[in-house]
């Protein structure tokens, strides 16, 4: 098989494509046949060296991933299944590969309804608004929730998780992607390039901070008394989660982690027809630095997909 690997830290020109031996299924693992993987911002950070969470090369990258399965050492999938998900995290997974040998309790079916490129693009970012908005942020029917970042891979997966739920949602995003998140439940949009959102909301129950910086610190005025701030970015910054505390309000930082309970529901939704994910752009395996290219520009409207 080949697997898109790296032998040093640097930009996008220091992944290459190599043979490698196909892996070896555990028992409870299945081997997939990897037809699509979604990227995410944090593999352009990895493969630069700006956070060790592989260590030092080589390595592969790569989480998010759709495919067949071909084989099973589990009951619980069959070879022929078409599955998705994001396996092993934050353990290498090896998804920027032909062929994946991952957890069976880390997959699910693939449902009909979506194609091994939309799925592969919604794991990373399902799971992440799924554990900050259901399971961190409790969010509930008549809550207000203030997204930041709705246009982006989180951001616009979350708008919808949070409509589903029953909340009021706003989100933050620049003019040019307001119909974007509009088609995805957002009831007010404000255009961060020309207003400020503390000046814009307030009364927010929830907040969730897909951006950090100054963002994060600046959401502290827009929540009501015991409001919540959960971030997928500045999860462990520990004096601002006691400046929050000290003002009464509560804070908490997303790990996403592979979850078979949320992997179920995020299937559900997409099966009411309640939830798709935006897939901006494909590239075949073959182009994955120009995809990384444009992971590293930042301001992406939904995620990226390698085609294989």
């Amino acid at each position: 098989m080949r697997i898109i690997t790296q032998q040093t830290l640097g930009g996008p020109e220091v992944l290459t494509i190599v043979d490698a031996p196909e892996p070896q299924p555990l028992p409870t693992e299945v081997l997939i046949r990897v037809k699509a993987i979604g990227l995410n911002p944090l593999e352009a950070r990895l493969r630069a060296g700006e956070f060790p969470l592989l260590g030092q090369p080589p390595f592969v990258l790569g989480w998010d991933l759709s495919g067949v399965v071909e084989e099973a050492l589990t009951s619980r999938l069959r070879p022929g299944d078409e599955v998705f998900g994001m396996p092993l995290f934050p353990r290498a997974a090896n998804a920027y590969a032909e062929v994946v040998s991952a957890p069976a309790l880390h997959l699910a079916r693939k449902p009909a309804s979506l194609s091994h490129v939309e799925a592969s693009a919604l794991p990373v970012v399902g799971l992440t608004a799924w554990q900050g908005l259901v399971d961190l942020g409790g969010v509930t029917a008549g809550d207000r929730v203030l997204v930041h970042g709705g246009g982006g891979g989180v951001g616009h997966v979350a708008i919808q998780i949070a409509k589903a739920l029953g909340a009021h949602v706003i989100t933050t995003a620049s003019e040019s992607k307001r119909e974007l998140v509009e088609g995805f439940g957002a009831d007010e949009v404000i255009d961060y390039t020309t207003v400020d959102f503390t000046e814009a909301v307030g009364d927010i129950d929830v907040v969730l901070d897909t951006l950090g910086g100054d963002t994060v610190e600046r959401s502290l005025a827009v929540l009501r008394p015991g409001g919540h701030l959960v971030t997928a970015v500045a999860e462990e910054d520990s004096e601002l989660a006691a400046k929050y505390e000290a003002a009464g309000m509560r804070f908490s930082g997303i790990a996403v982690a592979p979850d078979p309970v949320a992997l179920r529901g995020l299937v559900e939704l997409v099966e009411q027809g309640r939830l798709r994910v935006h897939v901006q752009e494909t590239f075949p395996f073959e182009r994955v630095a120009d995809a990384h290219r444009l992971l590293d520009g930042g301001h992406l409207r939904g995620k990226l997909v390698l085609t294989v």
